[in-house]
């Protein structure tokens, strides 16, 4: 899809948030994040990368950092980091109100509409 530093950081950071927020990491939460890192052929090492700065981060500092990546984005790539986010709150079969939050907050803060997040979703599905 993209070779673009902030789309991916963006992706990765609010993933992160996204799967730790419920206080449950499920093994799909994790599959789901393996196939999202493939499909958007994001490089190890920016994974790694990536990895070693939120072990030193609170989660407001990530919450941050991965909409100011996503912030310098188009919209068309801030709308696919949320289809897969939307996609990724619902890996578990649970949909915790927390990932709820998170999720709606972030499309608001992007200026992205809910509604094309959905629409989307689906017509990838």
């Amino acid at each position: 899809m993209t070779t673009n530093k902030n789309y991916h950081l963006g992706l990765l950071f609010l993933v992160h948030l996204l799967i730790n927020v419920d206080g449950d990491l499920d093994e799909s939460e994790r599959a789901a994040l393996a196939i999202i890192i493939s499909r958007e052929n994001i490089p190890a090492e920016l994974v790694s990368e990536f990895e070693h700065s939120v072990t030193s981060s609170s989660e407001r500092e990530i919450y941050q950092r991965g909409i100011q990546h996503l912030n310098a984005c188009t919209d068309d790539e801030k709308l696919n980091a949320f289809v897969h986010l939307y996609k990724l709150s619902e890996a578990d079969g649970r949909v915790h109100v927390k990932e709820v939050r998170l999720l709606l907050y972030s499309i608001k803060m992007a200026g992205i509409e809910f509604n094309d997040v959905v629409a989307r979703a689906k017509a990838v599905s």
